[in-house]
């Protein structure tokens, strides 16, 4: 089936489907795979100006389709960066973790799409007036750092676009052509895919984190850190799991290990971001064959709904 809405038009891909910019996971290869694939991978650029470039570099002989680069705003040490990815040609950008107002304007100035990640209607309406292309709605069943107060996608999404008139991708809760459907009749034109491209074979993380996925159940997740202003969403671990109704102490201290987690396979050396979503996804297996399926179930989603459902 060919998708032609909002999200593609601007994004200039052929399915409206984003890899999440996961530090240390979305490396090359699997950017590379999901653009190749027809969708939109995602460099992230949280891991200083020298790697972005490199790994955007490296991308770029791996595909000569569409790829973008997100921006971490409270991570980001070198504004030099948003200048490094003009000059690097990229032509899309995704900004997250800060005020929309950063480095939107110097974005727009040189001609990129940008799409602001938000985790409630206050964010998407001060990342509207500061003059992005569209908006990323992130559910708090995703993985990785969320607001101080939870929604989940169920209710944060057709709430955004309602009242919005830009093109929204919905993030969290995303594995399949059934979710996707889903986040489409609540609204949006697109979708994101984080931990369900954890699990894939262009993934370069160690296979214990990979099987991680596979083994979690639906409850397998927690948010911890609340106590210190800001909180996480984690594979509950025999590291982590004495954070889950903490009121003291710093889980963010296992960050600092992160490396053992994804290159060595050690679970409780860090914090493991996983979403709830885990608990849906079965297998490992190859970028492109996920992303085909989802395709293909989202098209007979839609189509069978009022046929199952609606009499006459």
């Amino acid at each position: 089936m060919a998708f032609a809405n909002r999200v593609t038009q601007l994004l200039g891909v052929d399915i409206p489907i984003l890899q999440a910019p996961m530090g240390f996971i979305a490396k090359p290869t699997l950017v590379a795979a999901v653009s190749e694939a027809g969708a939109m991978g995602l460099v992230p650029g949280s891991l200083g100006i020298d790697e972005v470039r490199a790994d955007v570099r490296r991308t770029r002989e791996l595909t000569d389709k569409p790829f973008g680069v997100n921006l971490p705003l409270a991570f980001v040490k070198d504004p030099a960066i948003v200048d490094m990815i003009v000059e690097e040609g990229i032509r899309f950008v995704t900004t997250s973790s800060g005020s929309p107002t950063a480095h939107t304007p110097r974005l727009k100035e040189a001609g990129l799409t940008v799409f602001h990640v938000v985790p409630s209607l206050r964010g998407a309406r001060k990342a509207i007036e500061a003059g992005v292309d569209g908006l990323v709605v992130e559910g708090s069943e995703g993985a990785g750092f969320k607001a101080p107060r939870e929604v989940s996608s169920m209710v944060l999404l057709p709430l955004v676009a309602s009242q919005v008139g830009v093109p929204v991708i919905a993030a969290g809760g995303i594995a399949d052509g059934r979710s996707m459907a889903a986040a489409f009749a609540l609204g949006a034109e697109g979708v994101q895919m984080g931990t369900r491209m954890v699990a894939t074979r262009e993934s370069p993380v160690h296979d214990a984190m990979k099987n991680a996925v596979v083994a979690a159940d639906e409850t397998a997740t927690m948010l911890i850190g609340k106590h210190t202003g800001k909180q996480v969403r984690v594979l509950r671990t025999e590291a982590t799991a004495p954070f889950e109704l903490a009121v003291e102490g710093d889980p963010f201290a296992l960050l600092g290990d992160i490396q053992k987690l994804y290159r060595d396979g050690d679970l409780d050396a860090g914090l493991a971001q996983l979403g709830q979503v885990a608990g849906r996804i079965e297998q490992i297996e190859p970028v492109a064959e996920i992303i085909r399926r989802t395709v293909a179930e989202f098209e007979d989603t839609c189509a069978s709904l009022a046929r199952r459902h609606l009499a006459g």
